[in-house]
């Protein structure tokens, strides 16, 4: 039995991990004029990257939408990774009042808790008030997977409003 899981956790992982590297990939270049051993430039795979530099970045969780109800944050993270180690994480969402739901972030335990939408054990990192003006900032310090969702009305906002991403900061190069 737990064989049989191992093998499927593995064709899970293994599945994630070649999904989410080949979200990014430009696959125009393959039928036009592209040169595989033309390694010379910035680009060195052919395409640019939103987030290539050689420094950290602030990013805003959500781009121009903020954090917001059933907004795809998953898919926004897909597509605008890689993140990278020391890289800011910027959250922005109203406060709450009258018109609009009220909003925090927590940082899931695992992968289990995410799919799950399951806040047992989170940490909240961002109460309802935090996200307004500037937002606040979380700092990708570790090299390990990073678990987001909102906690509001136990879960659902993750659950249905697809409030929830994960990131895997990788370590950056420097030339």
């Amino acid at each position: 039995m737990a064989l049989k899981f191992r093998g499927a956790l593995f064709v899970v992982v293994a599945t994630s991990i070649f999904a989410i590297a080949m979200a990014n990939k430009d696959w125009s270049t393959v039928a036009g004029n592209w040169n595989p051993w033309n390694h010379t430039g910035d680009n060195f795979w052919g395409y640019p990257h939103t987030n290539c530099s050689e420094r950290s970045n602030k990013i805003v969780v959500g781009g121009s939408e903020n954090w917001h109800y059933g907004f795809n944050y998953t898919n926004w993270a897909i597509k605008n990774g890689p993140f990278y180690l020391n890289d800011t994480l910027v959250f922005k969402y109203a406060p709450p009042n009258e018109s609009t739901f009220p909003h925090s972030v927590y940082l899931l335990p695992d992968f289990w808790s995410f799919q799950n939408c399951d806040l047992k054990r989170a940490r909240k990192i961002g109460e309802v008030t935090s996200g307004g003006g500037q937002g606040f900032e979380f700092v990708l310090k570790r090299w390990q997977p990073y678990y987001f969702a909102c906690g509001e009305h136990k879960g659902i906002h993750c659950k249905d409003g697809l409030m929830k991403f994960a990131v895997w900061p990788l370590i950056r190069w420097y030339h």
